[in-house]
């Protein structure tokens, strides 16, 4: 791992804490969270404070996450809202925690200039000990304050504020204007500089959850079902009509068709479908010429790709000859290939259509499609690092060189290009009406297959 934390592709973008009043307040709200402190005088941390330097010393990786479920979190500046977000158990909290401190960024930029502010997604559910529960997440609120409860005290204030104005008696009252005047010194003038923190529900449908060995939750669309990344009898009776698990290629595709969930990349529009193809070529080729010793790694050229695809000739995998003969249709006026859902290529000819579950879909896709390192790395970083470990030496070189030198040049070029524009998550729009090849999918309607 030491390679992709080199090229700032695994802990990039965390935010350094060095300054001791800092550390200090990171500790008043670790205290506050879970009774422990750090002895550390350097760390860095995420999105939502955690640290890896801190985990290691306390040697808990859910030293802010208790049994996986509410995610607490320290916030010591509104920068931490660029960061990434460590050890997600759920696909939504990034988004939940960014919309939080975008929506809230004067206040909490204010309250973080003097403290730490502390605080938990909450939910309904305290503990996910069976797949059933899983069904109980609908909606997360953000609770948040500082260590020292300006935001508490601060409503405090305008409470007795407003009984001051509207009492007759009030101006008599010392007990209640001595409260007043303790509160006023804490908090401020709370009549011009309100301390509020809106936006802090969130409904929460469809998510992604590492769970019982990872599962997709869509339940806002016309068709809901679970997808079970495992065998879906593994998971028991759950309380939903579709479940799927994804061995299930047919159904799954056929969801996403019925759905209006997924769309061919050739025919999705502004988009140089020639290249992302040639792309995912050279990943599955990658692959295929590593696990045979005939690429070196790092550096490795196209031309030298197309080397190693002449010299395996029938030996290559059924993903790059259906992508190639989809590229031929594309570049070349070739015959429409014939393949459906049960073909391996065609999952990776695929992505998100737009609209708030463009990133869960993807997400879903980079696991149907995992030789497509790029889309894996973008999408599921989690599947990402897992399996990076797996792979020999020179596929995690030549991974790790590609993402470094043309990835993170551009991360919100090549996102753009590979996903369309990013999601408006406040205000979801209504499916867009399909074409017929959209609704029938790249290859014809999508085959039903066992149940």
């Amino acid at each position: 791992m030491k390679r992709l934390i080199t090229r700032g592709l695994m802990y990039g973008n965390l935010i350094r804490i060095d300054a001791p009043a800092l550390v200090e307040r990171y500790n008043r709200a670790l205290k506050q969270l879970s009774g422990r402190t750090t002895a550390l005088t350097e760390f860095h941390i995420d999105l939502a404070g955690f640290s890896p330097e801190v985990a290691d010393e306390l040697g808990d990786a859910l030293y802010l996450n208790p049994k996986g479920c509410n995610r607490q979190f320290i916030l010591l500046t509104t920068e931490q809202k660029d960061a990434p977000l460590l050890n997600a158990q759920f696909s939504n909290w990034r988004s939940i925690l960014t919309r939080f401190i975008e929506a809230n960024e004067a206040q909490l930029f204010s309250l973080t200039a003097r403290d730490a502010v502390a605080g938990e997604l909450e939910d309904s559910v305290y503990e996910v000990d069976t797949p059933a529960r899983l069904f109980d997440f609908n909606r997360i609120s953000v609770v948040a304050d500082t260590t020292g409860a300006h935001v508490a005290e601060a409503a405090k204030l305008a409470t007795l504020i407003e009984r001051f104005r509207k009492e007759p008696d009030a101006w008599w009252d010392d007990v209640l204007i001595a409260q007043m005047i303790g509160l006023a010194k804490k908090t401020g003038d709370v009549t011009r500089q309100p301390v509020l923190l809106g936006s802090t529900s969130f409904e929460t449908p469809d998510f992604w959850t590492a769970h019982f060995g990872g599962l997709y939750l869509f339940r806002s669309v016309e068709h809901p079902a679970a997808i079970s990344v495992g065998p879906r009898d593994a998971l028991g009776s759950l309380p939903i009509k579709n479940l799927y698990d994804l061995s299930q290629r047919n159904e799954v595709a056929k969801f996403l068709e019925t759905n209006g969930l997924a769309e061919p990349i050739v025919r999705a529009r502004g988009t140089d479908s020639g290249a992302i193809l040639r792309q995912k070529m050279d990943f599955i080729l990658v692959e295929a010429a590593t696990r045979l010793g005939l690429v070196t790694g790092e550096g490795t050229t196209r031309a030298a790709l197309r080397a190693v695809a002449q010299s395996l000739g029938a030996r290559l995998p059924d993903e790059f000859q259906g992508l190639a003969a989809l590229l031929r249709w594309v570049e070349a006026g070739g015959p429409w290939p014939q393949m459906d859902s049960r073909h391996a290529a065609y999952f990776y000819t695929m992505r998100a259509t737009q609209g708030p579950n463009r990133d869960l879909v993807n997400m879903l896709l980079a696991e149907l499609a995992p030789l497509d390192v790029r889309q894996l790395f973008i999408c599921h970083k989690e599947l990402f690092y897992r399996l990076y470990a797996t792979w020999p030496e020179p596929k995690r070189a030549y991974v790790a060189d590609f993402l470094g030198r043309e990835y993170q040049l551009d991360k919100a070029g090549a996102r753009a290009e590979l996903f369309g524009p990013e999601p408006d998550m406040a205000n979801a729009a209504p499916a867009p009406q399909r074409d017929l090849v959209e609704m029938v999918g790249p290859w014809g309607s999508v085959k039903g297959g066992r149940k």
